[in-house]
């Protein structure tokens, strides 16, 4: 905050040296013009117009490549999502689009209890019907609009042939495509940007690649009237202003504007044009130099705003998607995506690393006894221990429910055993701050990793699993370290 302080101070400083140095300029020569003043103004909205549709345009990608990571997208990870997209005020809806293949349609139906929609008439009628067999379809599954969003939830996507072509392009670049400004499912007139969203690990260095890869898209969608509006509110009074796209005026007055200056608005793929005229020509003098001043000032200041905002929001976001809620350690992905990567180095450098599994003993009884804001206070107090007891480079992790685990990048089966016995003795040891609430005990499992480099995450997840049921079959508060030959027994009625 500090640094932040700092660097705006000096730039405000540096803005207002200089204003006053074109001051002396302007006053003494004279030499600026109205037009130049103008030119200025369309440059300035122009900035601000791309800034915010940019600011939404990459928060799509990052919700994207979150999706992408989640596999399966619940509607409570895209409510979080959508919310973070929908803050910045720019986009009017943000849509997931799942990619269907026929086979898969029946099942697609039945778990989303709605039926795949297509047009029944021309585009801009409104008139839904079920869809005709294709081989694919591209429904809404879930959306998140700033208003109603009418009969949306399963239309595809693909079917329309205003937008189809811009799925195509979006799936073949994988980068954001935005389409023409067009008549919107939610009403009015605005474009869709489409990302595309790959299988997670996939290859996808070529066109081929992407299309196997593809399961779906990430989408956003921008009224144009909101956005004019957005320009309008950063331009002086009086001004008029207009968005024309391929020539054609899609935003403005009826009447042509006369003597207009004009600047280029890049989203996404399309380049827009924003059109300005400011009726009012006054004389150049010193107050409309004080007033270019003023918007000077005020626009610099305006997005070196934005800039931070938009670093935030990018920060909380992926906070959001990679934290969990009730802890602050990492949720099950991040650790995943974090574990993973560990363990790509040990195969490199040829060294070991371990996975422990950890699962409170008996903690239904707390839930059971004292309800479940006593076992979530638990749960955060076990999270302390954890988090104050690992070792700097440690991965730190509540999976679920009463079941943590710990990633220990780099050490060897006796090294782990000692950090899971030591974790789990100072659980036993934490005295639980609530009334009435006994210490609890865990069980832990040790899996390690990195002595064979075909071995996958899910297979030393399991492992560590598997050695920790093998504990609490052994009499729970005990660490066991995965043993293929040694742990044989039938795990079927396993205890909490």
């Amino acid at each position: 905050m500090r640094l932040r302080f700092w660097i705006g101070l000096v730039c405000v400083l540096l803005i207002a040296a200089g204003s006053v140095a074109a001051a002396i300029v302007v006053r003494d020569g004279e030499t600026s013009s109205f037009e130049q003043m103008q030119r200025d103004e369309a440059v300035r909205a122009a900035h601000q117009a791309e800034s915010m549709a940019q600011i939404a345009v990459g928060q799509l990608a990052s919700a994207a490549a979150f999706f992408q990571v989640q596999g399966h997208v619940s509607r409570h990870d895209f409510g979080v999502v959508s919310r973070a997209l929908l803050g910045q005020h720019v986009l009017n809806a943000a849509v997931l689009l799942d990619r269907v293949p026929s086979s898969r349609r029946s099942a697609y139906e039945r778990r989303h209890g709605f039926e795949i929609t297509e047009r029944a008439a021309a585009p801009g009628q409104g008139v839904l019907r079920r869809a005709r067999p294709r081989p694919q379809y591209y429904p809404v599954t879930d959306i998140a609009a700033k208003g109603p969003s009418g009969q949306a939830l399963g239309f595809d996507v693909g079917s329309d042939p205003e937008r189809a072509p811009y799925l195509e392009r979006a799936r073949d670049s994988g980068q954001p495509i935005a389409t023409p400004v067009l008549d919107l499912l939610l009403g009015g007139k605005g474009f869709n940007v489409f990302q595309a969203i790959y299988r997670d690990g996939a290859p996808t260095a070529t066109v081929a690649e992407r299309r196997r890869a593809l399961i779906g898209f990430a989408a956003g969608t921008l009224r144009v009237a909101d956005l004019a509006a957005k320009v309008d509110g950063s331009l002086p009074e009086h001004t008029v202003e207009e968005f024309d796209v391929d020539g054609h005026p899609i935003s403005g007055p009826a009447a042509k504007l006369e003597d207009p200056a004009a600047a280029p608005v890049q989203i996404a793929n399309r380049e827009w044009l924003l059109v300005v005229s400011d009726p009012n020509r006054p004389d150049i003098g010193l107050p409309l130099l004080l007033a270019a001043i003023g918007v000077a000032i005020s626009s610099l200041l305006g997005a070196l705003i934005l800039i931070w905002s938009r670093n935030e929001r990018l920060q909380e976001l992926e906070r959001e998607a990679g934290e969990d809620a009730l802890t602050g350690l990492r949720n099950r992905r991040r650790f995943e995506e974090d574990t993973r990567a560990a363990m790509a180095r040990r195969r490199r450098d040829r060294h070991t690393g371990a996975l422990l599994m950890i699962d409170l003993d008996h903690f239904k009884e707390v839930n059971d006894s004292h309800g479940h804001p006593a076992g979530d206070r638990l749960i955060k107090e076990v999270a302390t221990v954890l988090r104050r007891r690992a070792r700097a480079g440690d991965i730190v992790a509540r999976l679920g429910g009463d079941e943590f685990a710990v990633a220990l990048p780099r050490c060897g089966s006796a090294e782990a055993l000692t950090v899971a016995e030591a974790l789990n003795a100072a659980i036993r040891e934490h005295d639980p701050e609530l009334d009435g609430v006994d210490p609890v005990t865990a069980s832990i499992g040790v899996a390690i990793f990195g002595d064979d480099p075909r071995t996958s995450y899910a297979t030393v997840l399991s492992e560590a699993d598997t050695a920790m049921y093998a504990a609490k079959d052994g009499g729970r508060d005990g660490v066991r370290l995965f043993d293929a030959e040694a742990i044989r027994g039938d795990t079927s009625g396993r205890p909490s």
